[in-house]
């Protein structure tokens, strides 16, 4: 069985080059080819309940999935819980996360976060977006992949690599020029049983294959229905 970043790559290529299409049959070439090839796109983000995810998904702003992996075990054990947390101190969260990307800054978000979930939620992680950008170092991405990882929700996350191939594929238009219009185009044209999957799709092909400074089009199953493959296409038939 494929883990869920794994690609088919026997996949690329098995359907008719077109030279032009609507975004409505770029949609549905890209559902079609990922269904296939990566029916179980999840997180890489490890953890066994919506705490631990918080607590993940705050400390991977900025940072690899792989560094997060690495650092939570010894967090989740010394702080297995939201109690726990909000008796720590910042120095002590810090020791734990000091290898992640702004580690001082995380760490105060992270007490401070587990804090008011003792004050104002009992304890638990709310299951709504109103109530979860409340949170110290929570925003509109944070919250959406909770909604949408732990509570089943069909939201949409937006970051760097959900951003650049919804534009590099053709996803959206060119004046989706922020992560929210970028959000809505999405949510808007993804069936909504889809969105979760779809989420995972972008970021993960993102991650290992449309890279952002490199992207590896020769590897690519997409880059014949990718509006950028389309075109560089058209300019290697031109030279």
């Amino acid at each position: 069985m494929r883990s869920p970043h794994q690609i088919d790559h026997s996949l690329k290529h098995n359907q008719p080059f077109l030279t032009s299409m609507t975004k409505k049959e770029r949609y549905t070439r890209l559902i079609e080819y990922f269904q296939k090839a990566m029916p179980d796109a999840n997180t890489e983000l490890r953890f066994n309940n919506p705490f631990e995810l918080l607590v993940a998904v705050m400390l991977s702003a900025q940072c690899t999935d792989k560094r997060v992996n690495m650092v939570t075990p010894a967090l989740f054990k010394a702080f297995p819980n939201a109690k726990k947390m909000s008796e720590a101190t910042k120095e002590e969260v810090l020791e734990y996360v000091k290898s992640v990307s702004y580690p001082n800054s995380k760490a105060e978000h992270l007490v401070k976060m587990a804090q008011m979930l003792v004050e104002e939620f009992q304890g638990e992680v709310p299951d709504n977006l109103d109530d979860l950008v409340k949170l110290p170092g929570v925003g509109r991405k944070t919250a959406n992949v909770m909604l949408s990882v732990v509570f089943n929700q069909a939201t949409m996350a937006v970051d760097t690599h959900v951003f650049r191939l919804s534009h590099r594929i053709g996803l959206v238009s060119e004046k989706c020029t922020t992560p929210l219009a970028v959000e809505k185009e999405l949510v808007k044209n993804f069936p909504e049983e889809l969105i979760f999957r779809a989420h995972h799709w972008l970021i993960l092909h993102g991650r290992y294959v449309c890279k952002s400074q490199r992207p590896l089009c020769g590897e690519c199953g997409i880059i014949d229905f990718c509006k950028e493959g389309l075109q560089r296409q058209k300019n290697v038939k031109k030279k």
